[in-house]
């Protein structure tokens, strides 16, 4: 680590209060292992945090992560932090690029809120008709799933804005009766009190890479990958990577409903759960599969997707617009 304190490490992310406390988080474990290392955080406001209509108008929401990336490649910052879930899997990273390391897992769950001073608890409080915001067309699948009498709006922005729109101090066209977010969203900027009910993987399975920092470099950075690999938890990596070949696989576009999560069992064996669905949640296909005698997790994610496949997932992700 030669390189390392006389270097900065300059740390590109965009610009919202939840991409800056997951900075602020990397630069803490980075520190503690190089304690005089100079982190430099160069924020963005990326043209998805601008744009409030649909993503797929921009291209999907790879625009999260597009214009950083491109940062990375040209040289104008050293890393980058990302949760997974953000990151495209339907086509392999920009040239040059690696993930140098995988943060150890958050908790993946998706939480109901209700506005501040309702006495509402669960999903089922709410009555017919009751507005229910998301930003995900994977957790409005699984909600109209079992509440088709639900009305499912989308509602974008940074997850206080988010939040200041459920209760109602925020401007927004259409009052809300309820909002699903991120469980490690809510901890990370201290608001994890405001969740009521946490949906259970078999109520709401979650997004592919959920409640993952992913750290991001230049392949050929070798002082900077070997700085990240020492943060790289070897269980997060493995489960990620059988996720996101599942996801690869499946070919899927920003407004295809896909949920997927891999777990380690105590004995060691992988398992992998993968749902594709339609908009409405009216039709979804399910497969889950173990590791077998190799436990390789880019086998089970093939497995997986193939399974999925099988029972027509192409199907369902073709009939639904981009």
């Amino acid at each position: 680590m030669t390189d390392f304190p006389d270097r900065s490490l300059r740390i590109g992310t965009r610009s919202s209060p939840m991409a800056l406390a997951q900075v602020e988080q990397v630069s803490a474990l980075l520190r503690r292992r190089e304690p005089d290392l100079n982190i430099e955080v160069v924020p963005i406001t990326t043209e998805a945090d601008k744009w409030q209509g649909d993503l797929a108008q921009l291209g999907g929401k790879g625009l999260y992560v597009k214009e950083i990336d491109q940062m990375l490649q040209r040289g104008s910052v050293d890393m980058a932090v990302h949760c997974v879930k953000d990151v495209p899997g339907d086509r392999p990273l920009p040239p040059g690029l690696i993930f140098a390391a995988y943060l150890p897992r958050d908790d993946i769950r998706d939480v109901l809120l209700f506005p501040e001073g309702s006495e509402r608890k669960t999903l089922d409080d709410l009555p017919p008709g009751a507005v229910v915001g998301t930003s995900a067309v994977r957790r409005k699948a699984q909600i109209n799933r079992v509440r088709p009498d639900l009305s499912v709006v989308r509602v974008r922005g940074a997850v206080g804005s988010r939040i200041e729109k459920l209760d109602g101090t925020r401007k927004i066209d259409t009052k809300l009766d309820a909002m699903v977010l991120a469980s490690s969203g809510l901890e990370r900027l201290g608001l994890a009190r405001r969740g009521r009910q946490v949906f259970g993987v078999d109520e709401m399975l979650p997004a592919v890479g959920a409640g993952t920092l992913g750290l991001e470099c230049r392949k050929d950075d070798g002082p900077v990958a070997g700085l990240l690999s020492e943060l790289n938890d070897e269980r997060t990596m493995t489960e990620i990577t059988a996720e996101r070949v599942m996801l690869h696989g499946l070919r899927g576009h920003c407004n295809s409903p896909i949920a997927g999560h891999c777990v380690t069992d105590p004995d060691g064996q992988l398992s992998l759960r993968g749902m594709v669905f339609s908009r409405d949640g009216s039709k979804f296909v399910h497969a889950h599969y173990w590791g077998e005698s190799s436990n390789d997790p880019g086998t089970l994610g093939t497995r997986v997707c193939a399974e999925l496949l099988r029972q027509g997932a192409r199907d369902i992700i073709e009939g639904i617009p981009h």
